[in-house]
């Protein structure tokens, strides 16, 4: 073999290399009707499973997907880019890192960040921006990552300032969703209070029509909120405001529910136009000893129904919501936590390894059923007069299509932790008024939508009752079949 056509075959094996690992990253996203096969056994026939829909196809203003940690360089945004739109959910939640873009005292470089939001933008997707953590150039200028403390010192104060303005200067045409900071130690909360505040009054001074959230506290801090929304209303900043953000990591996602209801009910008694945002909630695809909810052994599958219960969960309590996370990461620099976080719906390698993306998790496409039914066609049913008879704790919540009126019932067993297991539960549902014409019961976790036999429906005064139709620990709806989006293709009907 000569030394050039050597050299020559070994550029064309590399660029080969290259263009073969581009194109199976790209082509990770199964969208066939088997993509998730779980032991589910409804019982029913299937007639086909819901279609994923893409950003460019629904409008999903309440949710959000989270984009962590780039300001650290704990994920590369390149591993997961191309999987954010077809996912469906419109708003990202990015971390602007200060002390990433200020290395050097008064000098700025967005570069990393300009890149990030471009490319976000150019796929339709909009950004939700905190402006968190602080930058250790500057004595008392605020931990750099996890639990660091805002900034204190007058020069650090002033440095922040500073950034913070250049910052909604730059972004102000492309960016209306703020967030202030991240999870911050509550030692002095009046500080904590005042430096929201602070940092808001410079946001909405260059961005006039900014939507701004505030205080992100976890569940432990709930208190928090109606203290914070009295200061804002003491002092008049209450305008400055959209939402106040609030964290929760629990093994069971039901229950935190009875404080979140306590949330909304103080903070509506106010009569301010804040509204609630769960910011920041999810749980791993396996144990990992780093990260929220450690303790517990989590597989896919129990991370899919968790993040399908906190998702409609959420919605059922008609607050805003965001999923933790679109990816896999790596803690590489904070001082009492390294190590691997599978939070992700994407799960990806380590740093040294280039966070090369190892595959799509369930709870990807989980996350895509959810979305495909749950966006912006849809909305609560202001009666809620719906009924559930099982031996399980049941949460059950009535929606409607918008366009048509057309009912759906969303449904689960909320009593437990997510199980591996997929045991279902008989149960009675009654809707009172309500007309389903060919109605299916989907799950959220494959997206097969079964044919629900007729010997189950009864019609008993203006009310459709269901008999014996199945509940689990993930989440379940019945809906008119004409309502969907189905694939219904002959391969999937022809299983039983």
């Amino acid at each position: 073999m000569s030394r050039c056509f050597a050299i020559f075959l070994f550029l064309f094996l590399a660029l080969s290399s290259l263009v073969d690992v581009s194109s199976a990253t790209a082509q990770m996203i199964d969208d066939t009707p088997t993509r998730v096969q779980t032991t589910l056994n409804s019982g029913m026939k299937i007639v086909g499973t819901l279609r994923p829909k893409s950003v460019d196809e629904i409008s999903t203003s309440r949710w959000s997907i989270g984009c962590e940690v780039l300001d650290r360089e704990y994920a590369f945004y390149d591993t997961y880019k191309d999987y954010l739109a077809p996912l469906g959910i419109r708003r990202i939640r990015i971390q602007g890192g200060w002390a990433r873009t200020e290395k050097e005292k008064g000098l700025y470089d967005y570069a990393w960040l300009d890149r990030i939001v471009d490319d976000a933008r150019s796929r339709g997707l909009t950004i939700w921006f905190q402006t968190s953590y602080g930058n250790p150039l500057y004595e008392g200028g605020g931990g750099r990552s996890l639990a660091g403390g805002i900034p204190t010192s007058e020069e650090a104060l002033v440095a922040w300032d500073n950034w913070v303005r250049t910052t909604a200067k730059r972004y102000r045409d492309k960016i209306q969703d703020w967030e202030v900071w991240n999870e911050p130690p509550f030692g002095d909360r009046q500080a904590v209070y005042a430096f929201n505040v602070r940092t808001a009054e410079i946001i909405k001074n260059e961005i006039p029509n900014a939507r701004i959230g505030g205080l992100v506290v976890m569940q432990s801090e709930y208190a928090y909120v109606v203290e914070f929304v009295d200061y804002l209303k003491e002092k008049g900043k209450l305008d400055l405001f959209q939402w106040v953000v609030y964290h929760h990591y629990t093994p069971n996602p039901d229950e935190i529910y009875p404080s979140v209801e306590k949330m909304i009910a103080e903070v509506a008694v106010r009569e301010t136009k804040i509204e609630l945002y769960q910011g920041e909630s999810g749980v791993m695809s396996e144990w990992g000893a780093v990260g929220a909810l450690n303790k517990t052994h989590w597989t896919e599958l129990t991370q899919a129904k968790w993040d399908a219960r906190r998702m409609l969960g959420d919605f059922s309590h008609d607050v805003y919501s965001s999923v933790f996370t679109i990816c896999d990461f790596e803690y590489r620099t904070t001082p009492w936590i390294n190590g691997l976080a599978r939070y992700g719906l994407l799960k990806a390698d380590v740093a040294s390894k280039g966070f090369k993306l190892l595959k799509v998790k369930m709870a990807y496409y989980a996350v895509q059923n959810v979305i495909s039914v749950f966006n912006d066609a849809v909305e609560l049913d202001a009666t809620q007069d719906v009924s559930v008879v099982c031996d399980k704790a049941t949460t059950a919540t009535r929606v409607r299509f918008r366009e048509s009126g057309s009912p759906l019932v969303v449904f689960w067993d909320r009593s437990t932790v997510p199980s591996n297991e997929n045991q279902t539960t008989p149960a009675t549902i009654t809707v009172p008024n309500a007309v389903f014409e060919n109605p299916v019961w989907v799950d959220t976790i494959t997206g097969n939508a079964y044919e629900i036999p007729v010997e189950k429906i009864r019609i008993e005064n203006s009310a459709t009752v269901f008999v014996d139709v199945p509940v689990y620990d993930a989440p379940t709806f019945i809906a008119n079949c004409g309502e969907l989006s189905l694939d219904s293709s002959e391969f999937v009907k022809a299983n039983p």
